[in-house]
């Protein structure tokens, strides 16, 4: 669910390395290439700690420039002053859309905060324990834990249905989050704060709007790689449809609620 005009969008990515673990960086990395084009890409953190040797044969890999902060004071994180200090600087040169700020720590809200203010696209990635003060202060939040290799691999999602013979996706085995009452709440409302006169709402704007509403909201955090076929897994509550495009082999998905 990439953001509008995502294509366009020259991203500055910063990266606690303090608080994400560097396993999967290949995967944050992927991600964040949907998302836009990262233009400035930089780590913080003391690189004279042992715990910081993890980071060190990825960053090369992926042109990503390490900055060094040495821990003056025992207890305090002196990489976050760092970062904030350098994401105000690519603020004010005016040559990005947007940050993607990869950590755990809620310390970097109010820096979320004031780049959103300054018009500033923000997109937070980090592990499921993230402070939700910070999640909600990003326009979108993903989860390291969804990305592919942050996990064990699953099993293929696609089987054939023996009644219908037709390809169906099955949520993975493990996912972050169950389809709860919330969830279902948060859909039914998007889909009535859009809906037509008939009903239907354009499957590409309920996707936005949710997660305007809910940073952090990914089809991936409950098992499906994208979210029609989510929405299709609840036929119970919704109606899809899907209408031929002006492109060939192209469709564009409605869906709507069954009490409608």
């Amino acid at each position: 669910m990439p953001l509008s005009n995502s294509k366009d969008l020259k991203l500055a990515v910063l990266i606690d390395a303090d608080n994400v673990p560097y396993s999967n960086v290949k995967g944050m990395m992927e991600e964040i290439a949907k998302l836009g084009t990262p233009t400035t890409k930089r780590i913080y953190a003391d690189w004279t700690k042992p715990n910081a040797n993890g980071w060190k044969g990825v960053l090369l890999e992926h042109a990503i420039t390490p900055i060094q902060q040495y821990s003056y004071t025992v207890g305090k994180n002196s990489s976050d002053s760092a970062l904030i200090i350098d994401a105000m600087d690519l603020l004010y040169s005016g040559k990005l859309d947007g940050f993607c700020i990869v950590s755990s720590d809620s310390d970097f809200t109010r820096l979320a905060v004031r780049l959103r203010e300054s018009g500033m696209k923000v997109i937070g990635i980090g592990e499921k324990k993230t402070p939700n003060s910070f999640i909600v202060a990003c326009d979108r939040f993903i989860y390291i834990e969804v990305l592919d290799g942050a996990t064990q691999k699953k099993k293929p999602k696609e089987v054939v249905a023996a009644d219908t013979k037709k390809i169906v996706e099955k949520p993975a085995e493990k996912a972050l989050h169950k389809v709860d009452k919330q969830t279902i709440e948060l859909i039914e409302s998007t889909i009535e704060d859009i809906e037509d006169d008939d009903g239907w709402a354009f499957l590409g704007d309920v996707g936005n709007l949710i997660v305007k509403k809910k940073p952090e909201f990914d089809p991936r955090n409950y098992g499906y790689s994208k979210l029609t076929p989510m929405l299709k897994s609840l036929t119970d509550i919704l109606e899809i449809d899907e209408r031929e495009s002006d492109k060939k082999g192209i469709k564009h998905v409605y869906v709507r609620l069954r009490f409608n």
